[in-house]
């Protein structure tokens, strides 16, 4: 799962960013409305986008019509000191997913984020491949009867290799989808990250690397 944080109180922002990604997150962040809006343009792979109001550059509100309608945009919580019940109607009126008020409680931040990646239309919240299981609620993988102990990028390869039923993934996506801004694209921890899982999931076999395309369960 990967998150954008828009949030012009940059300590605020680091301490989201770092919790999230403590819960297995891919978080990339902005301070800014426009760079927000540049970083969903350019990068097209947020699964979740988590937006103060108040911004400099461009608003809150003016991300969310911004995005309103379109297919590929990401679920939006508006997290904002704006708490009342009609800033709330107007959040979710403007195209807003979900509304948290300043000041919340973290655990409650990581649980709505959570919720809102698996209303994407495309998240099933089980994802079954012969005996293979991956419980993307309760972040629990298993083969047959065995648990699976796998890492936070483990998990996310493997999620996005089974959300995919068989289509090919490249590395770029994984890259893209499981890892933030700050991996280098020239290095191989794709394939070290790859090499690893394999061995955690045992023979038979289940993943096919496809030379020069990708991988496919």
């Amino acid at each position: 799962m990967r998150i954008l944080v828009v949030e012009d109180e940059e300590r605020l922002a680091a301490r989201i960013a770092e919790g999230l990604r403590d819960q297995g997150m891919a978080v990339d962040v902005s301070h800014d409305g426009n760079d927000a809006l540049a970083k969903i343009q350019i990068n097209g792979v947020y699964d979740v986008l988590v937006l103060d109001r108040d911004l400099p550059g461009r608003s809150g509100d003016e991300i969310c019509q911004a995005l309103a309608g379109r297919p590929d945009a990401p679920m939006i919580m508006m997290l904002t000191a704006l708490s009342g019940t009609d800033d709330r109607v107007d959040g979710l009126t403007l195209g807003a997913d979900d509304y948290l008020g300043k000041p919340f409680a973290f655990a409650e931040l990581v649980a709505r984020v959570r919720a809102l990646s698996r209303r994407a239309p495309s998240a099933q919240p089980v994802l079954r491949c012969a005996d293979l299981t991956v419980d993307r609620a309760r972040h629990r993988a298993s083969r047959g009867s065995r648990s699976l102990s796998l890492t936070r990028k483990e998990f996310g390869i493997l999620e996005m290799l089974l959300a995919a039923e068989g289509a090919l993934v490249s590395a770029e996506e994984l890259l893209e989808h499981v890892w933030d801004a700050n991996a280098d694209p020239f290095s191989n921890i794709v394939s070290v990250t790859m090499t690893r899982l394999r061995r955690k999931l045992g023979d038979p076999p289940l993943i096919e690397t496809v030379v020069g395309k990708g991988y496919r369960i």
